[in-house]
């Protein structure tokens, strides 16, 4: 992604033809377009697959190979994007709230982005799954924050931040982070946790997820969901590995890798639930 050709590539698998220059205004249509275009998903953990945060690999998967990925390939994928386009990031990492019962704490296994525009801070996370960011928000606590989906805010906890959604008419805590600035030892140290670990959830269950204008698509091992942004949900369970296959192939336009063991894995979280 160091070279003008890698960013049009970039920019080709995104969807976007505006100008490279390090703008607010770049910055909202490239946080719009990137969970659009390149799903979330964690078919390579599940398969047992090495999960390589360098950027040449990153680049041939997420951009090369329109595969998708989890959190740490979506935002260094971004970070090394939006760097060669001039603007200065800097790398965070969060601790998951979202789905985590009371009184459970999770590792730093989340990353997202710090990005400054104009002497001004904004957040950067284009790797959070079913309830990803589709526009970067101001470091600015309490502020409600509109997005082309969903509304969100960030609290003040501490010496850190809440990131906050609004599901119908009650705030959602999604994790929580502070402005410690994380290296790539760091993400690879984590990463390897949460792609090998046994109790892993990106080891043990499908999650996938893509956007579009006004809904989000979202599969959880074999139940499908596509959400609009009043709130509403249309959920179904799904029946065959024939139409789950399909499924990753045409909504989340997902290229299946081709190894011997993916139909088995795909198969096992479709008869979990029986």
């Amino acid at each position: 992604m160091s070279k003008p050709s890698g960013l049009d590539a970039y920019f080709e698998r995104i969807g976007y033809s505006g100008d490279a220059a390090p703008t607010l205004a770049t910055l909202r249509d490239i946080h719009r377009l990137h969970p659009e275009r390149i799903p979330f998903e964690n078919l390579d953990p599940l398969l047992g697959l090495r999960v390589s945060l360098d950027t040449a690999a990153l680049c041939d998967k997420l951009v090369t190979r329109r595969r998708g990925g989890y959190c740490y390939e979506h935002n260094l994928l971004l970070k090394h994007a939006l760097e060669t386009i001039g603007f200065r990031v800097g790398g965070l990492a969060a601790r998951v709230r979202w789905g985590v019962p009371e009184g459970q704490t999770l590792p730093l296994t989340h990353m997202l982005l710090r990005v400054e525009i104009d002497g001004r801070t904004w957040i950067a996370d284009v790797g959070f799954g079913g309830q990803v960011l589709t526009a970067p928000l101001l470091l600015e606590p309490g502020l409600l924050q509109e997005t082309p989906h969903e509304d969100y805010r960030l609290m003040q906890d501490g010496d850190g931040y809440l990131l906050q959604w609004r599901l119908l008419d009650d705030w959602q805590t999604l994790y929580r982070f502070d402005l410690r600035e994380q290296l790539l030892p760091d993400y690879e140290m984590s990463n390897w946790y949460v792609s090998t670990h046994p109790a892993s959830r990106f080891t043990t269950s499908l999650a996938v997820a893509r956007t579009e204008p006004g809904r989000r698509y979202t599969l959880r091992n074999d139940s499908f969901a596509i959400h609009d942004a009043r709130g509403n949900t249309e959920r179904r369970t799904l029946a065959s590995l024939v139409e789950m296959k399909d499924l990753l192939r045409d909504m989340f336009r997902i290229p299946l890798p081709g190894h011997p063991d993916l139909d088995a894995r795909l198969a096992g979280f479709l008869f979990s639930a029986q």
